[in-house]
C-alpha cells in the first residue's frame, strides 16, 4: 500500500504561474472542484458528505486498515452525536440524514448507550430553553430592542448601564437588610430607645431635608444602636461595619469584572471591522422574522451599524490626508482649548466653595421664611447641579472644534465632565469636613448625601417635564415658529445622561455608611429614571445622525463608575482615621469605635489567628503585598502582549492562507486546462489521421 501521509505544495513565482492568461470564467468549474477538496471546506462539510468522501478516497487509494477506519469514523461521529439537531451547522436534508443515522445506530450501540445519548440531548435542549426563558424575563428587554432599532446601540448602552445600576442597588439593599436591618429588627434597639412616631415639630419638609422624623428613622446612622446582640465577635457594630465593607468589596469586584470584560472585547476586536461588516451585509438578516414591525426594527439595526462604519471610515480617510502644517495647527488649537477647560473647572470649584460657605453660615440662622430656608439648605446641591448641567454642554462644543471622531468626541466630553462631577463632589465633601460638625456628625453627613441624591432625581424629573416635553409640544404645534426653528430637534445626549448615573451612584456609595437606606432610595429613583428617560427618548427626541461605537464607550462608563467607587472608599477611610474618636450616636456610641470594636473581637481569638491578623494589618505585610501585585500585574501585561502578537500573527496567517488557496486553485485550473488542450490536440490529430487513411484506402472515382 502506498504512503499518502504528506503532501507538499511548491509555490512557483515564475511569470507563467503568477500572470496567467486564462480567464476566470473558463476556470470556474475547476476552481469549484479544487475548492471542494480543500481541508477548510472539508471541515465545514456535513458529516455524511465527509464520510462519503473518505470512503471514496480510501477505495481509490487502497484505504487504511479496517480498525483505523472504524476508529476514525467513530471519533468523528462522537463529536456531533450528542448535539441537538438544531445546533448542527448543516442543511435541512443533512439534519434529516443525521436523524435517520442516529435511529439506525440505536440497534448497534445498545440500549444504555442510546438512552445516555438521548438524555444528554434532552438536557442540552432543556438548558437552552431555560436560558432563553430567563433572558426573556429580564426587565425592559423589549424596550431595549425598540430603542436600539430607532436610536442605535449607543442609546441602548445607556439604558443597559442604567439597568445594571438598578440590579446593583437591589443587591446592595439585600446586603443592608441581611447585615443591618434584619438583626436590628429581630434583636431590637435596646431598652433606652424610643418608639418611632411622626408628630411634634415634624413636617413634610423633613422628607426633603432629611431632618426631624427622617433623622430618627432607619434611614440614617443614628437610628442603629448596639441592642441585645452584644457578643464579642457578633454584635451590631461589627455587623454594620461588615455590611458596608462587603458592599464596597462586592461592588469593586463587579465593576472591575465588567470593565475588564468590556475592555478585552474592545481590545481583541481592535479597529478591524471588515469581517463584522461582511457579516452584517450578507448574514445579518434573521429569516425567522415574520412580523412587519420586527422586520422594520431589524432593518434599523443593520442601517445604524452601517452608518457607524461609514462614519469611522470617512474620518480615518480624512485623518490620513492631513499635512504637517495642519497637524501642528490642530495640536496648538487643542492645547488652547484644554486651557479654557481648566479655567472653567477652576471657576466651577470656586462657585461650589462659595455656595457651601453661604449655606453653612446662613442656613443655620433662624427667622428665615421656610422657602428661603429650604433654598439655603439646598444651595450646594443646586450649585453642583447647575455647574454639572451647564459646563458639559460647553465641553461638548469645545470637543467639536478639536476635530476628533464622533466616538472620540463623546469620550473626551465624558472624561472632562466626569472629572468635573467627581471633583465638585470631592470639594464639597472637603468643605463639609472642614466646617463645624454636630455631635452626631454621621447623621449630618448622611443628610447632605441624602439631599444630593433627592435633588439629582428632582433635577431629572424637572428637566424632562418642564424643558424637554414642552419643547417637543412647541415643535409639534408650531413647527414654523422662529423659536421652534432656533431650538431645533432634540437629541439624546448620551455623555450627559451617563454622567448623571455615575454621579448618583457615587453619591450612594459615599453616603451608604451614614445613610444605609440610600441603596433602596437609589433603586426607586433609578427605576423611575428609566421610565422618564424612556419617555424622553421615544417621545421627545430624534435619532442622532452620527453614530458612535458603544463598546469602547461602555468600557468608559464602567471605568468612570470605578473611579466613583474608589472615591467613596477613600472618603470612608478618611473618615475612619480623621474621626476615630467615639461618636455620640449610632452603633459606635458610648466609647466604641471601629478600631476598638474589632480589637475586642481579635483578642478572644486563638494565638495563631491573632498573630496572623495583626501581621496582615501591619506595615510589614505591605511590602510583600506590593511585590506580589507587581508580579501579578507584570505577568498579566506580558500575557496580554503575547496574546496580542498571537492574534496579529493568526490574522496574517488567515490572509496568507486565503492567498495560498487562490494560488493553488489558479495553478490547478491552469494544469487541467493544459491537459485538456493536449487531449484536444491529440484527438484532432487522430481524427485527421483517420480521415487521411480513409481517403487513401478509398479508390478514386472513375
Amino acid at each position: 500500500m502506498e504512503e499518502h501521509n504528506s503532501v507538499n505544495f511548491l509555490r512557483l513565482l515564475s511569470d507563467e504561474s503568477s500572470h496567467s492568461t486564462l480567464s476566470s470564467d473558463s476556470c470556474e468549474y475547476y476552481q469549484t472542484e479544487i475548492f471542494d477538496l480543500l481541508p477548510s471546506i472539508q471541515a465545514s462539510r456535513p458529516l455524511q458528505n465527509r464520510q462519503d468522501y473518505w470512503d471514496a478516497s480510501e477505495d481509490h487509494h487502497g484505504g487504511p486498515e479496517p480498525g483505523e477506519r472504524l476508529s476514525h469514523g467513530h471519533l468523528s461521529r462522537d463529536r456531533t452525536s450528542a448535539q441537538p439537531l438544531r445546533n448542527l451547522a448543516v442543511c435541512i436534508q443533512g439534519k434529516r440524514d443525521t436523524r435517520e443515522r442516529r435511529s439506525m445506530q440505536i440497534t448497534n450501540i445498545g440500549f444504555w448507550e442510546s438512552w445516555r445519548r438521548s438524555q444528554s440531548i434532552n438536557r442540552k435542549r432543556v438548558w437552552a430553553q431555560m436560558g432563553g426563558a430567563l433572558s426573556g424575563l429580564l426587565p425592559w428587554q423589549h424596550t431595549l430592542h425598540a430603542i436600539q432599532g430607532k436610536f442605535g446601540v449607543g442609546v441602548k448602552a445607556y439604558f443597559v448601564f442604567l439597568r445594571y445600576l438598578v440590579f446593583l442597588n437591589v443587591l446592595h439593599f439585600a446586603l443592608i437588610w441581611g447585615f443591618i436591618l434584619g438583626p436590628t429588627t429581630f434583636y431590637g434597639r435596646g431598652n433606652t430607645s424610643e418608639p418611632l412616631r411622626f408628630g411634634g415639630n415634624d413636617s413634610v419638609l423633613d422628607f426633603f431635608l432629611g431632618s426631624g422624623y427622617l433623622d430618627r428613622s432607619p434611614v440614617f446612622f443614628g437610628f442603629y444602636t448596639r441592642g441585645s446582640l452584644n457578643m464579642p465577635c457578633l454584635n451590631t457594630p461589627l455587623l454594620y461595619l461588615a455590611g458596608i465593607l462587603v458592599i464596597l468589596l462586592l461592588s469593586l469586584i463587579m465593576v472591575v469584572r465588567r470593565t475588564i470584560v468590556g475592555y478585552k472585547h474592545t481590545w481583541m476586536l481592535g479597529k478591524r471591522y471588515n469581517m463584522y461588516v461582511s457579516y452584517k451585509m450578507f448574514c445579518g438578516w434573521d429569516f425567522n422574522i415574520q412580523d412587519p414591525a420586527a422586520a422594520t426594527l431589524k432593518h434599523s439595526f443593520i442601517r445604524n451599524d452601517l452608518k457607524l462604519f461609514l462614519e469611522e471610515q470617512t474620518f480615518s480617510l480624512r485623518e490620513a490626508q492631513r499635512t504637517l502644517g495642519q497637524r501642528i495647527r490642530l495640536y496648538l488649537l487643542r492645547f488652547i482649548l484644554n486651557l479654557i477647560v481648566l479655567s472653567l473647572l477652576g471657576g466651577a470649584f470656586y462657585l461650589i466653595y462659595f455656595a457651601t460657605v453661604t449655606s453653612q453660615s446662613e442656613g443655620q440662622k433662624r427667622g428665615h421664611y421656610w422657602l428661603v430656608s429650604l433654598f439655603l439648605q439646598y444651595l450646594p446641591p443646586i450649585t453642583i447641579t447647575f455647574v454639572n448641567l451647564f459646563l458639559p454642554h460647553v465641553f461638548r462644543k469645545i470637543s467639536s472644534f478639536e476635530d476628533y471622531s464622533f466616538t472620540m468626541q463623546v469620550n473626551a466630553t465624558l472624561v472632562r465632565s466626569i472629572f468635573l462631577k467627581l471633583a465638585s463632589l470631592g470639594i464639597y465633601l472637603f468643605f463639609l469636613f472642614t466646617t463645624n460638625l454636630e455631635p452626631c456628625w454621621e447623621n449630618q453627613f448622611g443628610r447632605e448625601m441624602y439631599k444630593l441624591c433627592i435633588f439629582n432625581f428632582l433635577a431629572t424629573f424637572s428637566s424632562t417635564f418642564l424643558l424637554s416635553f414642552p419643547r417637543k409640544l412647541l415643535q409639534e404645534k408650531y413647527p414654523l415658529s422662529s423659536l421652534a426653528k432656533m431650538l431645533g430637534k432634540q437629541r439624546f445626549l448620551i455623555p450627559f445622561n451617563v454622567l448623571d448615573l455615575v454621579y448618583g451612584q457615587t453619591v450612594s456609595w459615599v453616603g451608604v455608611y451614614y445613610c444605609p437606606l440610600l441603596p433602596l432610595i437609589g433603586t426607586v429613583t433609578l427605576t423611575a429614571t428609566f421610565y422618564i428617560k424612556k419617555f424622553v427618548v421615544l417621545r421627545c427626541c430624534a435619532a442622532e445622525q452620527r453614530m458612535f461605537r458603544a463598546s469602547s464607550s461602555s468600557v468608559l462608563f464602567h471605568f468612570m463608575l470605578l473611579l466613583g467607587l474608589l472615591m467613596a472608599a477613600a472618603t470612608l477611610a478618611y473618615n475612619f482615621f480623621r474621626f476615630s474618636m467615639s461618636s455620640s450616636c449610632g452603633p459606635f456610641g458610648n466609647g466604641a469605635t471601629v478600631f476598638n470594636v474589632t480589637g475586642v473581637c481579635v483578642d478572644i481569638l486563638p494565638g495563631p489567628a491573632q498573630t496572623t491578623l495583626r501581621y496582615l494589618s501591619s506595615e510589614a505585610f505591605a511590602l510583600p503585598l506590593l511585590l506580589g501585585e507587581i508580579i501579578i500585574l507584570t505577568s498579566y501585561v506580558s500575557r496580554g502582549r503575547a496574546n496580542q502578537k498571537a492574534i496579529e500573527r493568526l490574522k496574517d496567517m488567515l490572509v496568507m492562507s486565503s492567498s495560498d488557496k487562490r494560488f493553488l486553485v489558479k495553478q490547478h485550473a491552469t494544469m487541467l486546462r493544459g491537459q485538456r488542450n493536449v487531449r484536444r490536440v491529440r484527438s484532432t490529430g487522430t481524427v485527421e489521421d483517420n480521415s487521411l487513411s480513409q481517403q487513401q484506402k478509398d479508390p478514386p472515382p472513375n
